[in-house]
């Protein structure tokens, strides 16, 4: 599973701090850095891959019971398809590494990914998977355009699909898109570590109006204002306040079922670091109530992990 390590250019560490994943992938020589995570996205890896096998094991049961089900695996922001461990130093399975070492396997799946470098490598660990596509593009285009519509409920296809961007790098129209199948559940990375640095500021008229736009292409609209910020009586006066992280993210997780129309949205997983600060939730939601379940109880089992 690791020969073709040997066959990339040295790795690299990359430290892309400590309040998220982000990676760029590259070093100023061209060469793949593979990402640097800490250990909370060692926890996301491993929530993935019980939920995943969950989720190939009843389908693949249900069809050979007679349902004509194909179930596939989609990754957004799939990355080189292994990551350097924080923690340990040593390299680790990605998401794209762990959903082809589901067993039972999914039917097809689709790794998507903008930088040239790490797709490469992609292909070069599906190289023995007939049924895995690489897309070097953007997810917010080749979802919509090319992998949503063909996941198509009436013909029992059903679609596993993980978005986790490094920050504001996710469309709000691709989240309504896949709840609009009624056959695609998803994991999100709800990166509020970005939203605060580069958004959520108590000083909101000096914010850049591209990372507002950002922030206005995920949430789908400017209604985040309405939730960011609330009226407090000061000593001049009314005055606008920051609201907390949760707010936030239980505002999102209502837009998810009232406005994107996922019926099943359990509570999300704070993410948290080494100083016990949130740097971004794990939503999931889906259609399916047997889905939702599962989630809630993963979560439940690694909620209070790394607390301090």
């Amino acid at each position: 599973m690791i020969t073709w390590y040997d066959r990339v250019t040295p790795r690299q560490w990359n430290d892309a701090g400590t309040w998220g994943d982000e990676a760029s992938g590259m070093s100023r020589s061209g060469r793949l850095e593979f990402d640097t995570v800490g250990y909370w996205s060692e926890i996301k890896l491993a929530i993935i891959q019980k939920y995943a096998s969950a989720y190939s094991t009843i389908f693949t049961a249900m069809a050979r019971k007679g349902t004509p089900f194909k179930h596939v695996y989609i990754d957004g922001f799939a990355g080189a398809g292994t990551h350097l461990s924080r923690t340990t130093g040593e390299l680790i399975p990605g998401s794209p590494q762990i959903a082809l070492g589901v067993d039972p396997p999914f039917v097809d799946y689709h790794f998507i990914d903008l930088n040239a470098t790490k797709t490469d490598c992609l292909k070069t660990i599906t190289a023995d998977h007939a049924n895995a596509h690489v897309y070097t593009d953007d997810c917010n285009i080749v979802l919509t355009r090319d992998i949503f519509p063909k996941v198509r409920y009436e013909d029992y296809w059903r679609g596993l699909c993980l978005l986790d961007p490094y920050g504001l790098h996710l469309n709000w129209d691709v989240i309504r898109a896949a709840a609009r199948t009624r056959a695609v559940e998803i994991f999100l990375n709800f990166p509020v570590a970005d939203m605060n640095r580069n958004v959520l500021w108590r000083n909101a008229e000096g914010v850049d109006t591209d990372d507002i736009a950002r922030m206005n292409d995920f949430w789908g609209d400017e209604s985040w204002r309405e939730v960011a910020y609330k009226s407090v009586r000061g000593l001049f006066g009314s005055m606008q306040e920051k609201t907390d992280n949760d707010t936030l993210a239980q505002a999102f997780r209502a837009r998810l079922k009232e406005v994107a129309g996922f019926i099943f949205v359990p509570d999300p997983m704070p993410m948290r670091n080494s100083s016990n600060s949130i740097v971004y939730y794990l939503f999931f939601a889906s259609q399916n109530a047997t889905g939702g379940k599962i989630v809630k109880d993963i979560f439940k089992s690694y909620r209070n992990f790394g607390m301090r």
